[in-house]
């Protein structure tokens, strides 16, 4: 029996980019053990996941090195087949290359990657980050491209039913990042223009509350509800699943919607979708600036404020009938 160990431990949407692997070593290797290792906080995303025989956590705020060493003498026992490390940064490099599997594979950009058995290149070549994560498994005959998944219990879909009585719509105006966040008055623009005897979810984390709340008021409209912070991660993705369409950043929402194939519109301000970040659904729709401008992109994950003092390539985002 195959064992493997998959490591990604950055944020939210990367884990839910890690996804496809566990699906494609599943198909491959039917009876294998497939573990995850992901950072504290993101572990509700896998709670429910029934491929995954154990899911590690990583917390990287409190003794951080001594749950390092932790993990690794962990790992060492199970003796793995191969280690997966999707993550670039120096930890989990060190993570993949002590913790004693037969073979260690990952990306080259990673500063101890000389160390793995196997070293990829982390290309930003218009290929989706589904495609170069699965590229780490090529060699065992994964497919190319495959849809994120996650998997909502039957509790999580229970949840939202209240919410889905009605025709809806959801949106999710935050971001980590400033220069990834649609303005507040686009978020308002686009909520005059969908059809107001629908209802519109106003989504996300309970941090998001408050901004969710200013566009609340600003809008004015009887039919928008804040939810911010009212639902975990799996169940914002059973209501997203059932959503006429959800509205979205270029941020963890998008790759919720992904993950359950739901309808979505994402805005790109300060990135650009050949970054290979873009949405994977079936219906998706991308909105972003028309023209070309010479400041854009500014980075690959965004600032806390435009760097230009301008920020053009969110305020001249046009919203109209090619976002929804």
């Amino acid at each position: 029996m195959k064992k493997f160990l998959i490591i990604q431990t950055a944020f939210l949407g990367d884990v839910i980019l890690a996804t496809p692997l566990i699906e494609e070593l599943k198909r491959l290797y039917p009876e294998s053990e497939i573990d995850i290792l992901v950072k504290k906080g993101n572990e509700g995303l896998l709670k429910s996941h029934p491929k995954i025989n154990e899911l590690f956590l990583f917390d990287k705020s409190n003794g951080k090195y001594k749950n390092m060493w932790r993990l690794i003498r962990t790992f060492r026992s199970r003796r793995y087949d191969r280690i997966i490390n999707l993550h670039r940064f120096a930890s989990s490099g060190l993570i993949a290359v002590l913790s004693g599997g037969k073979e260690t594979v990952g990306f080259n950009k990673n500063p101890l990657s000389r160390f793995y058995s196997k070293r990829f290149p982390h290309l930003l070549d218009g290929r989706h980050e589904v495609e170069r994560n699965l590229s780490l498994i090529s060699d065992l005959g994964a497919t190319p491209k495959v849809r994120p998944q996650l998997y909502p219990t039957a509790e999580d879909y229970k949840k939202v039913e209240a919410y889905q009585t009605l025709p809806y719509f959801c949106l999710a105006p935050a971001s980590v990042w400033f220069t990834k966040q649609l303005p507040k008055e686009k978020w308002i623009s686009l909520m005059n223009k969908l059809p107001s005897d629908s209802i519109l979810y106003l989504i996300g984390g309970a941090g998001d509350f408050e901004l969710c709340e200013e566009i609340k008021n600003t809008a004015a409209l009887d039919n928008v509800k804040n939810i911010a912070g009212t639902f975990n991660l799996l169940q914002s993705a059973a209501l997203f699943e059932k959503a006429c369409r959800t509205f979205v950043n270029d941020s963890g929402p998008l790759h919720l919607c992904s993950a359950v194939n739901a309808p979505v519109t994402a805005f790109f301000c300060s990135t650009v979708p050949s970054f290979g970040f873009g949405p994977l659904s079936d219906d998706s729709r991308i909105t972003q600036l028309e023209e070309p401008l010479y400041c854009r992109p500014c980075g690959l994950h965004g600032y806390k404020s435009c760097p230009e003092d301008h920020f053009k390539c969110g305020h001249d985002i046009l919203i109209n009938a090619g976002s929804f």
